[in-house]
């Protein structure tokens, strides 16, 4: 009889063990959203099925912010730019009347929001002046202490587990990953292979300008203040016909800036799936879509009510949101 709990926690284990193996979206809901995905899949990745996609074809695009990660209360480069703006402020005293950093040295988060092209220097501003490597340190030593405001989590840490599971499963099944996002190309490359398993190479976003020098008699690449590519909105089919170079055969946005990439994937021949994550769920992350300042859901709204795109709702269709951290 002493052997009972025993055998009984061994059983327990091996259905856990079973459950994982047989259900690679364990964080998702067995809603519709989860079994559209799991069809999706299955058709494409079939021989001799009339939907089936080579390897090659089987190319899958994510948004960042807001789709892998969150982005409230304000995007985590942005913040990461305000963050160098104020320890750098002391240098520059004309900041106090140039704008967007008169807005960050005021506390006027609202009227920065309000900018999009501020937003968009202040990123190529902020980070002006050094080089590839420089950068990389800074972001990489930045990440490895800020915490997000609300949660107190380290910003690598606000990821979301439902997404990081649906990117395993599409690789385990030939797909490439790639992330195709408004963000910082540099700042998402810091990042993105420790925390997505996506490489460097793999990954699309907005750019700064950089020219080529010798210092010291190494060659560097230095960081200009000017905007060279902004990959949102009607950028994003544009950031992945030049670097992707294929069409992908799914793509997963949130907002109104990833609508146009959804539109380009689903244009194409053949089996096509997108999704839009709709953040609902105020209980467990925030509650936000038309009149949000940060991944405004309007239109791309609409349009995926219109042409039957699915939406997934946070709050209905993922049983957690952030991965659980280790004690």
């Amino acid at each position: 009889m002493k052997k009972l709990p025993v055998l009984a926690v061994f059983a327990t284990l091996l259905l856990t063990h079973l459950t994982r193996a047989d259900d690679p979206l364990l964080s998702w809901n067995d809603t519709a959203p989860k079994k559209a995905i799991i069809a999706f899949v299955e058709k494409v990745t079939k021989e001799g099925s009339p939907d089936f996609a080579r390897p090659e074809e089987r190319i899958a695009a994510f948004d960042n912010d807001g789709t892998l990660w969150a982005e409230k209360p304000i995007y985590f480069q942005f913040q990461f730019a305000i963050d160098r703006v104020k320890a750098l402020a002391s240098r520059h005293p004309e900041w106090k009347q140039q704008p967007p950093f008169n807005y960050i040295l005021a506390g006027d988060m609202k009227a920065l929001l309000a900018d999009e092209k501020s937003m968009m220097a202040l990123m190529a501003l902020s980070h002006a002046g050094m080089t590839t490597d420089d950068f990389n340190k800074i972001v990489k030593d930045w990440l490895h202490t800020a915490k997000h405001p609300k949660t107190e989590r380290l910003y690598t840490q606000m990821v979301y587990q439902p997404m990081l599971e649906l990117l395993a499963y599409l690789r385990a099944n030939g797909f490439k990953t790639f992330i195709v996002s408004g963000g910082g190309v540099e700042f998402m490359r810091c990042f993105a292979e420790q925390t997505y398993d996506i490489p460097p190479q793999q990954v699309v976003g907005s750019s700064s300008k950089m020219k080529y020098e010798i210092r010291h008699a190494k060659p560097v690449l230095l960081r200009l203040p000017e905007v060279q590519f902004v990959d949102d909105k009607q950028g994003k089919p544009i950031g992945i016909e030049t670097f992707i170079g294929r069409r992908p055969i799914a793509a997963f946005g949130n907002s109104d800036g990833d609508q146009q990439m959804l539109e380009w994937t689903m244009a194409g021949s053949g089996a096509r799936f997108v999704f839009i994550v709709h953040h609902d769920d105020a209980e467990r992350e925030w509650a936000y879509d038309r009149k949000s300042d940060v991944g405004r859901l309007d239109t791309a709204w609409d349009e995926a009510l219109a042409k039957g795109w699915i939406v997934v709702s946070m709050k209905d269709d993922w049983k957690t949101i952030f991965p659980q951290l280790s004690e």
